[in-house]
């Protein structure tokens, strides 16, 4: 019984493993590469973002600047489930869903009052070292828009 419960015990912990660790190509902290991109004009650019371990969730935090060039910030927390979760600091939106495709492609939502407003997707290369994220949708003025965004793994 005891050799039975423990054996259950290690399987459960690897399969926790094994979802904690599936976004591990994602983790970790990325810089953008504007030679490599070709970034929307008039739109913000996200300078750096950070995805980490928070509990059973992601947390995303991203730096750059503004439209206007201004300093800006925000961050989301939540599961790879495709479920909407807030977003906290950006005007452009509140809530934002990632959804986990294997282990090295997501596919986000970004809304705002309840409106879908940009649409993408983030490939990891197989080694690891770059993130390319593409995004489509329209600006707070109504025009649409198309960008690449190349980042460099820290």
């Amino acid at each position: 019984m005891k050799a039975r419960t423990s054996l259950l015990t290690l399987a459960l912990c690897f399969v926790a493993g094994a979802v904690c660790f599936a976004s591990e190509a994602q983790m970790g902290t990325w810089t953008l590469n504007e030679a490599k991109s070709k970034l929307a004009a008039g739109m913000p650019k996200n300078s750096t973002i950070v995805f980490a371990a928070a509990g059973d969730s992601v947390k995303v935090t991203i730096d750059g600047t503004d439209s206007a060039g201004k300093p800006a910030h925000n961050e989301w927390t939540g599961k790879l489930d495709g479920k909407d979760y807030p977003v906290t600091g950006d005007p452009s939106s509140d809530a934002r869903s990632y959804k986990q495709m294997d282990d090295h492609r997501l596919e986000f939502t970004i809304k705002k009052g309840g409106k879908v407003t940009i649409t993408g997707r983030v490939v990891v290369s197989a080694d690891g070292k770059t993130r390319t994220a593409t995004a489509s949708g329209t600006d707070p003025q109504g025009k649409k828009f198309e960008s690449t965004s190349v980042y460099d793994k820290q």
